[in-house]
């Protein structure tokens, strides 16, 4: 099935020929390859391709179909794609055959997460922001980088009819963060990350090792352990925990597509298993997704360890950015979410805002409706 618009065609594209575009770009979302789509199994998937009037592939975009109870409409998220030109100051070419193509299988809304950064914070002005009683949100700070393209994309999505959700929708559970922190690898050798972070880092990093903390690669067999000590830090954090399945699926899922996209890191200390983290990468883009550690055996710092061999380790896969994904913006030491920003501050790294997620309404009315249901659940 194709729409034909006045610049680009959108047709469904086969997952192989989605894996081949990614590969020709140097930075795709680990969430818009189509092995991501296994992971999301309780949605119906499809890969789509933008073609050119020459009939050349020069966008994708992984699309995750979730259908409403007793109607045959689905809502279309495309998290944290689609792959695009972004800077393009036509994005209605782009964004039109999207749509049309989405309203005629049959969704009632699209939502898109631009991955275009806004705005950057480096980590010197993070620490000044915290340290200043007066600043609640680093938004009121000024950002030391703010991207003209992004800028010029957000009008452009108000004036074609798109609208960023509101807080009201209650963050529609999948919803990706607007919010990061990014540690820039690019030129930069191990002495000199070691050097931009602050001295706690330092000061764990060679404790871990002085320690006798060991880091090493696991394989799937030792997920079951991976998730036990996961399942200790979602108790001792409070948050509800995905099963072990999930792990399984998603590590047998990114692995199938490329034998380098997801690793699993162990931090052990006397034969104890201490911490453990997921690493996936895409390209020149490697992210920490997950990670856990123990209550016992704080003191060796196996979370600071492994924190700093997947970060040589992106280095040394060719990665340019290691991304430590959601942070809020507050800066306010009351809030219990300042704590993130601040551990993460110490990487000297930067806070990076993107232009984050959008919606179109396909059908105004159940597009409504749906959104009055999420705000009520």
């Amino acid at each position: 099935m194709g729409y034909r618009s006045n610049s680009f065609r959108v047709r469904a594209i086969t997952p192989a020929e989605h894996v081949a575009f990614n590969a020709t770009r140097p930075s795709v979302s680990f969430l818009q390859t189509p092995a991501w789509a296994e992971v999301k199994s309780e949605w119906r998937s499809e890969s789509l391709g933008w073609y050119d009037d020459q009939d050349r592939l020069v966008g994708a975009g992984l699309v995750l179909h979730r259908r409403l109870p007793r109607l045959n409409r689905s809502l279309a998220y495309l998290p944290e794609g689609p792959v695009i030109d972004w800077a393009s100051d036509d994005l209605g070419a782009w964004l039109g055959p999207l749509a049309d193509y989405l309203k005629k299988v049959g969704a009632f809304a699209v939502r898109i997460g631009a991955p275009v950064v806004a705005r950057r914070w480096q980590a010197a002005t993070i620490k000044a922001a915290i340290a200043d009683p007066m600043i609640k949100r680093l938004s009121d700070v000024p950002p030391d980088e703010i991207n003209a393209a992004a800028t010029r994309a957000y009008g452009q999505l108000r004036h074609l009819g798109w609208r960023p959700p509101t807080e009201d929708d209650g963050g529609f559970t999948a919803g990706q963060p607007r919010w990061v922190f990014q540690l820039p690898l690019a030129g930069k050798d191990e002495d000199q990350l070691l050097a931009g972070m602050n001295q706690l880092w330092r000061r764990n990093i060679k404790k871990a090792t002085k320690s006798g903390v060991v880091v090493t690669q696991g394989k799937a067999d030792d997920l079951p352990d991976f998730h036990r000590i996961y399942t200790e830090t979602a108790d001792r954090d409070h948050f509800t925990p995905r099963p072990l399945s999930y792990f399984q699926t998603m590590f047998g899922a990114l692995r199938a597509e490329d034998p380098d996209r997801i690793r699993l890191y162990l931090a052990h200390h006397d034969g104890d298993l201490v911490a453990a983290t997921t690493w996936v990468r895409v390209g020149e883009h490697a992210w920490y997704s997950y990670g856990a550690s123990t209550t016992a055996k704080r003191e060796v710092r196996g979370s600071n360890a492994v924190q700093w061999r997947m970060i040589t380790d992106a280095k040394a896969a060719g990665a340019t950015v290691y991304d430590l994904r959601g942070i809020t913006d507050t800066v306010d030491g009351e809030d219990p979410h300042a704590g993130l920003i601040q551990f993460k501050v110490g990487t000297g790294g930067e806070a990076v805002e993107y232009l984050g997620e959008w919606d179109l309404p396909l059908n105004k009315l159940l597009y409504k409706a749906f959104t009055v249901y999420l705000a009520r659940r």
